[in-house]
């Protein structure tokens, strides 16, 4: 089912590093061994990452659920600036990236580099429709689908369409389905299947595929770049029989630690392929730990806590939401085994890589991108970014400044209780100010006592938002009204990407 990549090696000399981006799916900050000693997971190849490389502590995901964070890595702009104002695309949702905005892969395309997204995409497709005999509209997956990496700045793309419990099950290659989906399968959601699609092989297939891509970069001459978006260990927790045991903490640490032996695979095919000492790896989370793990796999009873001490998990606007790993090694030019406390946003990779290639970003891109690649080298501690922006799975925000944090709604923004609506009809301070430096689990709610920093924070928030950037530069637009206070305290949607 495997297909090949023809075409993506490349003929210059590489002059800049490779890069490797490698995102996991729902794994929580404690979930890396480095990163929490207490942990249950043993996580050897991340941990690889962090102790030749550096661990950035304060990194948070732009969003507590997945598509927009997807979209603020691609694109260094808060995704709450487009139409999708609250929860995740699925399977059959339209293109979020504009065809004409900038991404990183088609900055590093555009300035020589080969470029791969390897897995879950999970920012929308263009699929070509047809009718049914009673005259409905469905998808024709014989058809070539458009609006996916390859028009978005990517060579080659192998992957799936949404998250591994979203329908359509079938892989897809470039612009086009691998076979078609003749039957159907339920993981977790049901749906259109290819009859040999099985989700616990997503892994080991991507895996595959992205060493395939890395060797065969050797014998180019181009700098590559590799997105490689794991399906893991976002539900369905379906571990290989190779894993299935071995990490002593349910399906879910098993599934992690697949996830950290598929890391482990591309460290060695750099290794082996002669490219590791020019190569950038990241390694980070699209948010938090998910909940309904919790129900069939209460890891959290053997003592293994996803979210550590961070209040929250994935879909709120708590820290367990949003405050991720974020491993990163560079020989010769990340100092080994340090550390960065710096506040951090994944939207930041933009910004970063266009430092790295020298060339700077035009006004209406990288609008929330800012530069980190001297806490990356060591070069400062100081504070690069102003302030960040945080948001839940129901659209709500919060925006953090140094060590405060302003919540702009009453509860969690999202599964956890309080959720918003039991607050606000609780008579819970409509906002939720907390002092990081000395309340890191939030339950010391000072709105009452600062007001002049709620003041501060909230017009910030809304320059933010006037202002289409939070970076310096030009006012651009935003593609949406952008509404601060919803006037209704919703409940979250049951689950999300």
């Amino acid at each position: 089912m495997l297909a090949s990549f023809a075409g993506v090696a490349q003929k210059s000399a590489p002059q800049r590093p490779n890069i490797i981006y490698i995102l996991a799916d729902d794994m929580g900050y404690g979930d890396v061994k480095y990163l929490n000693p207490q942990g249950k997971i043993a996580t050897p190849n991340i941990d690889r990452i962090g102790k030749e490389g550096t661990v950035l502590t304060d990194v948070h995901s732009s969003s507590a659920v997945c598509t927009p964070s997807r979209y603020s890595i691609l694109t260094g702009r808060y995704a709450w600036r487009t139409k999708l104002k609250s929860g995740v695309l699925n399977g059959s949702s339209a293109p979020l990236i504009a065809p004409e905005r900038l991404t990183v892969a088609s900055l590093l395309q555009q300035n020589g580099y080969a470029t791969a997204c390897i897995g879950k995409w999970h920012l929308g497709l263009d699929w070509a429709m047809k009718k049914t005999d009673t005259g409905t509209l469905t998808v024709d997956y014989a058809k070539p689908f458009r609006g996916g990496p390859v028009e978005r700045g990517f060579d080659y793309f192998f992957g799936i369409a949404a998250s591994l419990d979203m329908p359509p099950f079938i892989y897809l290659e470039n612009n086009a389905c691998v076979g078609l989906p003749t039957v159907k399968k339920k993981y977790g959601r049901e749906g259109p299947a290819e009859k040999d699609f099985e989700a616990e092989n997503c892994v080991g297939d991507f895996t595959a595929k992205a060493v395939s891509f890395i060797k065969q970069q050797a014998t180019g001459k181009k700098p590559f770049f590799l997105y490689f978006p794991m399906p893991s260990p976002h539900t369905p927790i379906v571990p290989t029989n190779r894993f299935k045991g071995k990490s002593g903490v349910m399906e879910y640490g098993d599934y992690v630690q697949e996830t950290d032996w598929s890391v482990g695979e591309l460290l060695k095919a750099l290794e082996e392929s002669g490219q590791a000492k020019n190569t950038l790896v990241i390694f980070t989370s699209d948010n938090g730990f998910a909940p309904y793990v919790l129900p069939k796999m209460n890891v959290e009873s053997l003592g293994h806590y996803p979210s550590m001490d961070f209040r929250g998990y994935k879909s709120d606007i708590w820290e367990g939401g949003h405050r991720i790993p974020f491993l990163a090694s560079w020989p010769g030019k990340i100092k080994a085994g340090t550390t960065n406390a710096s506040t951090v946003c994944l939207s930041d990779f933009m910004a970063t890589v266009s430092a790295i290639i020298g060339k700077p970003l035009p006004d209406n891109a990288g609008e929330d991108s800012y530069n980190i690649l001297p806490y990356l080298t060591g070069n400062t501690s100081k504070p690069i970014r102003e302030a960040t922006v945080h948001h839940s799975i129901n659209g709500y925000f919060a925006i953090r400044e140094g060590n405060w944090k302003l919540i702009l709604c009453p509860g969690s923004g999202g599964w956890e209780k309080p959720k918003n609506d039991e607050a606000f009809k609780a008579g819970m301070p409509p906002v939720q100010l907390y002092n990081l430096a000395s309340d890191i689990k939030e339950e010391h709610n000072v709105q009452d006592k600062y007001p002049e920093v709620v003041q501060r924070l909230t017009l910030l928030m809304e320059k933010y938002v006037n202002d289409g950037r939070s970076t310096p530069g030009k006012k651009q637009a935003n593609d949406d009204n952008v509404d601060l206070w919803k006037k209704n305290f919703m409940t979250a949607p049951a689950s999300g990407g």
